[in-house]
């Protein structure tokens, strides 16, 4: 059955839930956090940073959004979906009102200090002791020697024609574009399916590989396969997707064999960074955390605490780590992930997608992801790391 047979149906059998989704779908199209969270002017405040040694906290600014929080958040909880007939799906509706009711706040509030700092703390959590021991425990890891797929000789343009290959090669779609307002290095806009390059940045053929892996083996993956879906939930996101779908890149980074030690750090430290946050440490004093402390190299270090800091203080980056974890668990265990690719979903919702399947309203997988289907990846030294994270 095709996607416009199976909206038919759905319309047909579940007419309050077709309404209620193809409503909150309007609604959350006005809503793309990322958009609105990454600083208009870092390369002067990254700068002006260095200049004063890193003693003078940046002072980011951001995109201007003409939100109206109060109007938007009462068009979400407008939505009767009490008249859900499936529990689970009906509990699903529920926490996705309220995941972007949160996110509403957050996105009124960037640039507004705590103010902006407890409404993350709202959508995306903060780290647990658990997730500051694994951060740590990898930090004591010894990296592997250089080699020359890690220099970063690889201008943006021989990047976005990389990745060009990597989509062909995978029969996605794939339109890339160059940006000077990214915290990332690259990243996928799902709104438009577009993939975004960072201008005057360099990359290593290492980092190539875990970006096409990561940004377009995974985030576009999901982004195409939502968009077949009867349900716009698919492509808009379920409640905690976030560490779902960053544990599934992450876990096709290490599949594919273009992690390395390096890497796990870098999620290490972004663990750390958020929860600097928790600590109340201000912009300069994460990065000396980083870059003195942990001897993070300097643009390393800055970028890892911009993304931290910026809004007032962002604690998305604490669910990469957690992400893996337990998708590497769940695949360690033979379980399938085939059910979590069908979009933007999350672990916590699978029986929301079993019932879909069960009643005959999702679409089978456009795209597949064979790198996850990797019975094992062949570094053995990171899956000994990965196996005894707790």
């Amino acid at each position: 059955m095709n996607t416009h047979s199976l909206v038919l149906e759905l319309a047909n059998r579940y007419p309050k839930l077709y309404k209620i989704d193809l409503k909150l779908n309007a609604l959350v199209k006005k809503i793309e956090l990322l958009s609105y969270l990454n600083p208009v002017n870092i390369e002067g405040e990254k700068a002006a940073f260095y200049s004063s040694k890193f003693t003078k906290n940046p002072l980011f600014k951001y995109p201007k959004n003409s939100l109206d929080a109060f109007v938007l958040q009462r068009s979400f909880f407008a939505q009767e979906v009490e008249h859900i007939a499936s529990p689970d799906l009906a509990k699903l509706y529920k926490d996705t009102i309220s995941y972007y009711s949160n996110m509403i706040q957050c996105i009124t509030s960037i640039g507004k200090g705590n103010e902006f700092y407890y409404n993350s703390l709202r959508v995306f959590g903060s780290p647990n002791e658990k997730d500051v021991r694994n951060a740590t425990f990898i930090l004591h890891l010894a990296d592997e020697l250089e080699d020359e797929d890690s220099l970063k000789n690889k201008s943006p343009e021989e990047a976005r024609q990389f990745f060009i290959d990597f989509a062909a090669a995978n029969h996605f779609p794939l339109e890339v574009k160059f940006s000077n307002q990214l915290a990332a290095d690259a990243m996928v806009k799902n709104s438009t399916k577009t993939l975004l390059i960072k201008k005057n940045t360099h990359f290593s053929s290492l980092q190539l590989k875990t970006l096409a892996h990561h940004e377009i083996g995974l985030h576009l993956l999901t982004t195409y396969n939502a968009a077949k879906q009867p349900l716009h939930i698919f492509s808009n996101g379920f409640p905690m997707n976030v560490e779902t779908q960053e544990g599934l890149a992450v876990m096709s980074e290490y599949l594919c064999g273009a992690m390395r030690v390096k890497r796990l750090k870098e999620l290490a430290y972004r663990v750390l960074a958020v929860d600097s946050l928790i600590k109340g440490y201000d912009f300069k004093e994460t990065f000396n955390l980083l870059h003195s402390q942990y001897q993070m190299p300097r643009d390393a270090a800055f970028t890892t605490t911009l993304r931290a800091h910026r809004g007032g203080g962002f604690t998305k980056d604490r669910l990469y780590l957690s992400g893996l974890k337990k998708i590497y668990d769940l695949h360690k265990g033979g379980k399938s992930l085939d059910n979590l690719l069908l979009g933007k979903t999350s672990l916590e919702y699978q029986n929301a997608i079993i019932y879909l399947k069960e009643e005959g309203l999702l679409a089978p997988a456009a795209f597949k992801n064979k790198i996850l289907q990797t019975q094992q990846s062949q570094n053995n030294n990171l899956s000994y790391v990965l196996e005894n994270l707790r």
